[in-house]
């Protein structure tokens, strides 16, 4: 590929003539299931600049959903990934022993924060916080997204298409509002907030339908992702460390969007000085590979030999990749994520001055939501109008996708340079001008 500089470079009219014989055979054999806004077909990526199987360079705000934090085809990730390949792909973790795994639990132990596939990690936590606890209920936050595993999917309530067909859940699981403060769900103010949405948690949940030393834990997105990019008070996750300890409940933070750099930390937790029991991490931990870690702390993680597994947990390939990705990341990676981040969000925040289409722009590092009304007064969702933008950039040649049902996400690479930001801005202006 040449220069990254050269993205976007759009060669053909979209989706091109190879891309479309493809999208045409998708169709004919891969699950209907599958949600795709736009026909790109990837062919080859670097850094934040991916190319599709015409040609066609587009920068990449998605990153793979929030997942190549490296970027595309990292040389360093790239190396580690075949030097392991050359000794050996499988082993399975969970039977035998290999020092990959060991590693790397040994650099997440003392990343994560913890003191004194992303559904598969949160079903192990679910499963977990069950047995330490002795207790079968969780209560989780509305406008989640866990994972579609049915237990994940229990804790799950990004959008009712998730879960419609496949009840009835996974008994035990109750939901209460999150703090989104632009959209207070009791009506409160975000100046004079004090996380009182947590009341319906202490004054609903726990007196009218569930006792709570009968709570196992409440599980938490410490920046709600699938449900809008929402960036809560710092009140309501000290609020909600303070309630689950005075009932003895376990507080899991679910990291596998918000995690391993991309808020320009390496943990969301971290923003918040949030002190938790178990994380689960993924998506952007193997730059790309499937890998889904759950960490607890030693005297949470008591369950004996057989109570969990995973025939392809710790693959020493993946591993591999997730050790050299921390490297990376600690190498100035996670730093470009926030000083890159807080110069697109300040970019974002500034058209609003021009665009009344925004209502809101949020995010910490590059975990950016810039959510779209009709009317800043009443804050109608602009729904078909986020649709229509999120196309408009593709053709443009930005990958952006939509967070919640009005919001747009910036997640992309966390590699992602300063003047590929101001490019992707530029596009957005442009973009807004002419919806």
């Amino acid at each position: 590929m040449d220069s990254p500089r050269s993205a976007p470079l759009i060669k053909t009219p979209l989706p091109g003539p190879k891309a479309r014989a493809i999208v045409e055979r998708d169709k004919a054999r891969v699950s209907p299931s599958y949600t795709r806004d736009y026909p790109f077909v990837m062919a080859r990526g670097e850094g934040a600049v991916v190319e599709d199987v015409d040609g066609n360079r587009f920068l990449d705000c998605a990153a793979g959903i929030a997942v190549t934090s490296t970027g595309h085809a990292h040389p360093d990730v790239v190396r580690a990934i075949v030097d392991q390949v050359h000794k050996y792909l499988h082993m399975s973790g969970t039977d035998f022993y290999y020092e990959p795994q060991v590693q790397l639990a040994e650099e997440i132990g003392a990343l994560v924060p913890i003191r004194g596939e992303g559904a598969e990690a949160v079903e192990a936590a679910l499963k977990l916080a069950r047995y330490a606890a002795r207790r079968p209920n969780v209560i989780a936050f509305l406008g989640s997204f866990h994972g579609r595993t049915m237990g994940a999917l229990a804790a799950t309530s990004s959008r009712a298409v998730q879960r419609r067909g496949f009840g009835p859940m996974m008994a035990g699981m109750y939901h209460a509002p999150y703090a989104n403060c632009y959209r207070c769900p009791v009506g409160r103010h975000p100046e004079t907030c004090q996380a009182e949405c947590l009341d319906y948690v202490e004054d609903q949940i726990l007196v009218h339908l569930v006792s709570p030393d009968e709570v196992a834990a409440v599980l938490v997105e410490p920046i709600q992702g699938e449900g809008g990019y929402v960036v809560p008070a710092p009140q309501f996750h000290q609020r909600l460390r303070e309630l689950t300890r005075k009932h003895g409940i376990l507080l899991i933070a679910d990291e596998v969007q918000s995690g391993m750099g991309r808020t320009g930390r390496m943990f969301a937790c971290e923003h918040f000085g949030l002190d938790v029991d178990i994380v689960t991490i993924a998506k952007g931990i193997a730059s790309g590979l499937p890998l889904g870690i759950t960490c607890a702390r030693a005297d949470v993680m008591t369950w004996p030999p057989g109570a969990h597994a995973s025939t392809f947990g710790g693959n020493p390939v993946s591993c591999a990749a997730a050790l050299e990705t921390i490297k990376v990341l600690k190498n100035g990676v996670v730093r470009n994520a926030e000083v890159v981040g807080a110069h697109l969000q300040d970019r974002l925040r500034a058209l609003m001055d021009r665009f009344p289409l925004i209502g809101d722009v949020r995010g910490r590092g590059l975990m950016i939501g810039v959510e779209l009304v009709r009317d800043r007064a009443t804050k109608e969702r602009a729904t078909t109008e986020r649709d229509r933008i999120v196309q408009a950039m593709f053709q443009r040649g930005v990958l952006l996708l939509g967070a919640g049902r009005n919001a747009l996400r910036f997640a992309p690479p966390l590699v992602l340079t300063r003047e590929q930001a101001d490019t992707v801005v530029e596009i957005f202006t442009d973009v807004l001008a002419s919806i």
